[in-house]
């Protein structure tokens, strides 16, 4: 599906001009509706100016009050002969310059948060480096003693959809591990059937009955 040329700045005029529901505005826009209640919270694009995307040509006057009136109604992008913004699916996420500073902080709220998440994903989500994931994780961060939790959401680095997938893998891959797990210490077949050999309780000799002795029988044989 299209998305408009500058998805945040268009989530900001919405969120600003029109009473459409936090979804139609997150499905237009290719955002999360939780960060666009974010935006309407003040909390994510801080600064960024909205853009109209009436004016931008995007959407009509007609289409924006339609979905308005309908809240399970989708916004339709006006056909443009313009081309396409290249998605980028693989290299390492652009991260702007003012956001840079929060991914120690976004770091530390997915370690402590989610430990199932792997290095490598963590890496992924936020454009980070195992190295400096590392050095969050064993407090050797430069930055240590100011680093606190942020949820990498909230502050913009990553979408919340990009992190509901990848916990969902992460929690996949535990489940295997466990399963796994599970069969290699369950006991064999063989190795049930095996019981341990009942022993006989020793026999208490003090307990044995001795035979009766006719002591004169003993002095007439040697007689």
């Amino acid at each position: 599906m299209a998305i408009p040329l500058m998805p945040k700045a268009t989530a900001v005029w919405l969120v600003e001009h029109t009473t459409l529901t936090f979804d139609q505005i997150g499905e237009f826009t290719g955002l999360h509706k939780l960060e666009v209640q974010a935006i309407a919270d003040g909390e994510v694009a801080i600064g960024i100016n909205g853009m109209d995307p009436v004016l931008s040509g995007q959407l009509t006057p007609e289409e924006i009050k339609r979905c308005e009136q309908d809240p399970r109604g989708r916004l339709k992008m006006v056909k443009s002969d313009l081309p396409q913004p290249v998605v980028r699916s693989k290299g390492p996420r652009y991260t702007p310059v003012s956001k840079r500073a929060d991914k120690p902080d976004a770091i530390s709220y997915l370690i402590k948060t989610y430990p199932e998440l792997l290095d490598a994903q963590i890496a992924r989500l936020l454009g980070t480096t195992k190295d400096t994931i590392a050095k969050v994780r064993d407090r050797t961060h430069w930055n240590s003693a100011n680093i606190k939790p942020h949820n990498p959401v909230m502050v913009g680095l990553c979408k919340q959809s990009d992190l509901d997938a990848a916990l969902k893998r992460a929690q996949r891959r535990v489940a295997r591990e466990q399963k796994k797990a599970g069969k290699s210490a369950a006991p064999t077949p063989e190795q049930d059937n095996l019981q341990p050999q009942q022993q006989e309780p020793a026999a208490d000799l003090g307990s044995q009955e001795q035979p009766d002795i006719d002591p004169d029988a003993m002095f007439r044989g040697m007689g």
